[in-house]
């Protein structure tokens, strides 16, 4: 890790320890998709440190055993899930509410930004890669409304991504899926707001992950943080902190809009 990144993330893990704590998510049931490393890590992290009861879906097994390891002895569960398989999500996440509860907040979180061109997608391709990066936050929370409601509200937060603002070059499906994800979530909003169950999206900018590092090399970073206006470099608990005030009752009346994360990168 060069100098400069290792002085940015000193300074932002210092930062952390000053962040906002709301005691609205205490004890809260939290359901995080894609949480075993990255930026869904971060966020399992950030509702741990609220004292919610959390509960992350992944197929990484060795990151996700390690996270609830490095957390312990917080209430924090691991669920190897795949979510292309929607039967198994649905009993999943069926069986988790009948066990504990409706889950009070839903992160739709997991994806993946695979590099493709146009030429290189048939039909298997795209049916996969909209089963990854879309297909599954839809019935994700169409597996938890029924318990929010009876519950009488919730929050489910989208994640979506800044990629297709900026047309990056060798997404088309990954971006065709983030688009969607913000129509998505506008809809959730107002179809779900009469049962008091808000429905954002965050948008993250490029946030510095193990997965990303494969894409970008030092250069390439740097040209990032000097397209951004803000010139710090993204790390997960920066996500989390948008995604930590969406969850809480500090935002009751925020719903239906997407919230940019992005040092000013557009």
């Amino acid at each position: 890790m060069a100098e400069a990144d290792i002085s940015i993330s000193k300074q932002q893990t210092a930062a952390q320890s000053n962040r906002a704590i709301y005691p609205s998510l205490r004890g809260k049931r939290v359901l995080v998709t894609g949480g075993g490393s990255g930026i869904g890590a971060g966020l399992v992290e950030g509702f741990v440190a609220q004292g919610a009861d959390v509960t992350f879906f992944d197929i990484a097994e060795a990151d996700s055993r390690a996270l609830v390891e490095t957390l312990a002895p917080a209430k924090v569960r691991f669920e190897h899930v795949d979510l292309t398989k929607i039967d198994l999500l649905r009993d999943t996440i069926a069986r988790l509410i009948a066990e504990e509860g409706a889950f009070d907040i839903l992160v739709n979180n997991a994806a993946n930004d695979d590099r493709h061109s146009i030429d290189q997608v048939d039909e298997a391709y795209w049916d996969n890669r909209l089963s990854v990066n879309l297909k599954h936050m839809f019935f994700s929370a169409q597996a938890v409304i029924p318990a929010m409601r009876e519950r009488g509200g919730g929050v489910i937060i989208n994640l979506g991504s800044i990629s297709w603002h900026l047309a990056l070059a060798d997404l088309t499906l990954y971006q065709t899926c983030k688009a969607a994800i913000e129509g998505m979530t506008r809809s959730l909003a107002r179809e779900l707001g009469p049962d008091g169950i808000r429905a954002t999206c965050v948008i993250p900018g490029n946030v510095r992950t193990e997965r990303q590092l494969k894409w970008y090399t030092p250069e390439g970073e740097a040209e990032i943080v000097d397209a951004q206006c803000l010139k710090g470099r993204l790390l997960p608990h920066d996500i989390a902190a948008m995604v930590l005030f969406l969850a809480s009752d500090d935002a009751a009346l925020v719903t239906g809009h997407n919230y940019f994360v992005d040092a000013g990168w557009r």
